[in-house]
């Protein structure tokens, strides 16, 4: 949810920002630019998305819990065999 609300108030700051450089640009250009932005923020988001992903996942908790897991499945199949 909060990712939403950056990525709204980005693109609304993004938009003002547009609108304050140059009055005289035309509805088109405006659009290619905001677009623009909006394809460096998305793939900024992606690369840090990404990340954190790879940063979680490689973690010693996540590994713990990997283990865990692993162990209480195991020992579930050997009660059920």
């Amino acid at each position: 949810m909060k990712l939403y609300l950056a990525v709204a108030v980005l693109m609304l700051a993004f938009v003002a920002y547009t609108e304050a450089q140059d009055a005289e640009q035309t509805i088109e250009q405006r659009f290619t630019r905001f677009g623009e932005q909006v394809a460096e923020v998305s793939k900024g988001l992606a690369a840090k998305a990404k990340t954190t992903f790879e940063e979680i996942s490689t973690s010693q908790f996540a590994a713990d819990t990997r283990s865990w897991f692993q162990t209480q499945i195991e020992s579930l199949k050997t009660k059920l065999s």
